[in-house]
């Protein structure tokens, strides 16, 4: 998956959550939690999200890795990735 694909899917993921969200007013380093003032279950909802959708598991010690734009493009990119090419996002 190119970034640009993975931003557009956190993008649709998000509008199910919190449709009031517009990705291009929030800061790409910024936890999502902040800028979009998403609470603990709107991210559990965007881990569930994100399985259902690609089938792409995140466990709860790289929640903080997906916490923000930038951290979720790197993460699900890499997860997208076969086994031999990824690296730790």
């Amino acid at each position: 998956m190119t970034p640009d694909a993975a931003r557009a899917l956190l993008a649709r993921l998000l509008r199910g959550i919190a449709p009031e969200i517009d990705l291009h007013e929030i800061d790409p380093a910024t936890p999502l939690s902040e800028a979009a003032e998403l609470d603990s279950m709107d991210l559990l909802n965007l881990v569930n999200a994100l399985y259902d959708e690609t089938g792409i598991d995140v466990p709860e010690r790289d929640y903080p890795h997906i916490a923000t734009i930038d951290g979720f493009v790197a993460y699900v990119t890499a997860a997208d990735r076969p086994a031999a090419q990824r690296s730790t996002p």
